[in-house]
């Protein structure tokens, strides 16, 4: 069997996929496909076409996919000091956000939704991806964006400032882990299939996490101009122990987001569980 598995050109996706695509995994007589995009464009693949065997999404994308989609236990980004943060070229009031004219790195992203629970009263909200997302503050385009990824470490160098860390927010409201991204499967494979992927994921992350220099190369292929030591940064901020196994705590984490955003009409309710046990 090919299986098509979807994960964005970030260095943490790159780095726990790296063995895995790279035939450093045995996965028995089946071959890999891996298909590189942005975590909104994996989203939006996901949820129109379902075309994705196994794929990385924002929970928030997992929120309206779990009819047709399971979590795997491996390859989830979720920990503490890593949410999104809420910039802006000029000094701002988080008050003002209402009326504002806010960037988002994609509607089915976490920081999508973490901003919605937020401040559920947001009216202007412009889509772009995450990369353009600074380009367009300092230009005036916007009066300011929810930032992703390796942004967390760059938007002081563009003269920009926090207005609010969403990650700091959701930590002190809830106090629980930030669940940003997952690694999801399709359910109409059998339990015993679902736990061989899962298997296989967990084994190219050890891999990475044991032999961290050699996925370098394959890492800067995909980063574009990002320079080493940012790298090292976003692998560290988002591989955690819970990226080889969800866990109690990280599983408690994503059921009280989905949880959240049922109840304020955000996320569809359903009776599937999150896992194949």
């Amino acid at each position: 069997m090919n299986l098509r598995i979807g994960y964005s050109p970030c260095p943490n996706d790159t780095f726990i996929f790296y063995a895995l695509t790279h035939g450093l995994i045995p996965v028995d007589n089946h071959t890999i496909t891996p298909i590189i995009e942005d975590v909104e464009t994996l989203n939006r693949k996901a949820l129109e076409q379902h075309s994705l065997d196994v794929t990385k999404v924002s929970f928030h994308a997992f929120a309206h996919l779990r009819d047709h989609y399971a979590l795997l236990h491996a390859g989830a980004a979720l920990g503490k000091g890593c949410g999104p943060i809420i910039i802006s070229k000029k000094k701002f009031k988080p008050e003002e956000l209402k009326e504002s004219r806010i960037a988002i790195p994609g509607t089915y992203t976490t920081a999508n939704l973490l901003l919605k629970l937020y401040e559920p009263e947001i009216k202007k909200t412009v889509q772009m991806p995450f990369d353009q997302i600074i380009p367009a503050i300092t230009k005036g385009e916007v009066d300011c964006g929810v930032i992703i990824h390796e942004a967390r470490f760059t938007y002081p160098d563009y003269g920009l400032r926090e207005v609010i860390d969403l990650g700091d927010w959701w930590e002190e409201e809830t106090g629980h882990l930030i669940p940003l991204g997952a690694i999801i499967v399709k359910r109409t494979y059998n339990r015993d299939f679902i736990h061989k992927i899962d298997y296989w994921l967990k084994e190219s992350i050890e891999y990475a996490l044991k032999q961290r220099t050699e996925p370098m190369k394959y890492i800067k292929t995909h980063a574009k101009e990002m320079d080493e030591e940012t790298i090292c940064k976003h692998i560290n901020l988002y591989v955690t122990n819970h990226t080889l196994e969800i866990g109690e705590e990280g599983t408690k984490a994503v059921k009280h987001l989905l949880r959240m955003g049922e109840e304020k009409g955000l996320l569809p309710h359903t009776k599937k569980p999150l896992f194949i046990e």
